[in-house]
């Protein structure tokens, strides 16, 4: 066999290429910038990518967003418009030894005046040691660099990396974008997916705008149904079961999730934070940690505007304690809907971060001594508690004195709201302070 014929892989040389599955994603890959779906705003007319292209240089780039949104394909693709040799490469699978050869390879190649676009996917895997090894290579013009990461590159990545690089942000797809994937994939297959009008949108949902994710469940559709058949809505769910829900716990899902609960609460929308704490638990999230944040909410968010809401967040945890999942999950819900719909008050949050900054920056001052105990003599002698006005045996149970340390200004550093409970504590603030002033006067 010739040279020339053997192929790229056994199957080619085999002359079995023709037979080899391809799964419907690498099929339906687009070949050009213009066939890639839901993100206009990077290759369409005007786009970020497009205006790059024009320009005749692209610069070394990071591509970032959720998976199946077509950063490895549109990476090839820049590849392909550029006449750059395109080398791709896993941060899973590759360390700095492997690194060495393609830089060495890369610079042997740009002698015979190809480029190279080193392409690294999941980029963010790479440790900083690794991160680094890319600099000079990038700076001298050896390699391209397109990295692609799920991941904020804000926290993911070096910062040498990101000031030498244009971070493009990759979007989920939207159910447009989806329904034409699954439009091209019937094109191709010559038959219609066998789903009714209320189990395809099922299936568009189901992909969390993930492109790859929907063809690969569009493909168990085509193998799962029999001649003539038609899937309902509980027809696919049966048949794909579920994908499970894009959601990793200790990244930018879960602080996503959990930073829309949070402002749902505060924002008074019952609906919107059941919403989210039901994607969290659905998403396997552990229930106590959903219950120490709704502690948290109940001390931010509503404070003494509702002194009950910390109360009910405790025995959501301790309810949940007892009961487990899923029983459990409906204290987590109640507590949920009672912060939500709660009155509203950050006053004692801002008190208290008031509180810390005074206390930090006044030193370490001593209380008045007409407000410490005397338990010898000589403390006694020296003044401490002298002076002191027990408030019980004043009327209004009020004395007035002051309790700061000497020669500071009395600051103000809770202001209730007029919102709930905490208009009944603005009154009560108010009286004692009339009453300080004509106390002191």
């Amino acid at each position: 066999m010739a040279a020339g014929a053997r192929g790229a892989n056994l199957f080619e040389a085999a002359g079995l290429e023709q037979a080899a599955p391809r799964p419907l994603a690498d099929r339906l890959r687009p070949r050009k910038l213009a066939e890639v779906v839901g993100q206009d705003h990077l290759v369409g007319e005007g786009g970020a990518l497009a205006r790059l292209l024009h320009s005749a240089s692209i610069g070394s780039l990071i591509f970032w967003g959720p998976p199946g949104t077509g950063k490895t394909t549109v990476a090839r693709l820049l590849a392909g418009e550029t006449s750059l040799f395109f080398e791709p490469i896993s941060a899973i699978f590759s360390g700095v030894a492997d690194l060495k050869k393609i830089f060495e390879t890369a610079r042997g190649r740009r002698q015979t005046g190809q480029g190279t676009l080193l392409f690294v996917d999941e980029i963010h895997r790479f440790n900083r040691a690794q991160q680094d090894a890319f600099l000079p290579f990038m700076e001298d013009g050896t390699i391209t660099l397109v990295g692609a990461t799920t991941e904020n590159p804000s926290f993911a990545l070096n910062a040498a990396l990101l000031s030498r690089a244009r971070v493009m942000v990759f979007r989920s797809l939207d159910d447009e974008a989806i329904s034409r994937l699954l439009s091209r994939a019937e094109e191709i297959e010559g038959v219609g997916l066998p789903l009714d009008e209320e189990a395809r949108a099922s299936l568009v949902r189901m992909a969390d705008g993930d492109g790859r994710a929907v063809l690969t469940l569009a493909e168990e559709l085509w193998r799962a149904a029999r001649p003539g058949e038609v899937f309902d809505l509980e027809g696919v769910q049966e048949v794909v079961q579920r994908r499970a829900p894009i959601y990793d716990k200790s990244q930018d899902g879960h602080y996503n999730l959990i930073s829309a609960l949070h402002k749902s609460v505060r924002g008074s929308d019952p609906d919107a934070a059941l919403y989210y704490l039901a994607r969290m638990l659905d998403a396997g999230e552990d229930p106590l940690y959903l219950a120490r944040r709704l502690v948290r909410m109940a001390s931010e968010d509503i404070g003494l505007a509702d002194p009950r809401a910390l109360v009910v967040c405790n025995a959501a945890r301790e309810a949940y304690e007892h009961l487990g999942t899923p029983e459990g999950e409906l204290a987590l819900a109640e507590a949920c809907v009672y912060l939500a719909t709660a009155p509203k008050s950050a006053a004692v949050y801002v008190a208290y971060k008031r509180a810390r900054a005074l206390a930090k920056s006044g030193g370490s001052l001593v209380p008045p001594k007409h407000i410490l105990n005397a338990p010898t003599g000589l403390m006694k002698d020296e003044g401490y508690g002298d002076g002191y006005a027990y408030d019980h045996d004043m009327p209004d149970a009020f004395s007035g004195q002051n309790y700061f340390p000497e020669g500071m200004a009395r600051p103000v550093l809770y202001e209730p709201v007029e919102r709930g409970f905490e208009r009944e504590l603005r009154k009560r603030l108010d009286y004692w302070e009339r009453l300080r002033r004509e106390r002191n006067a």
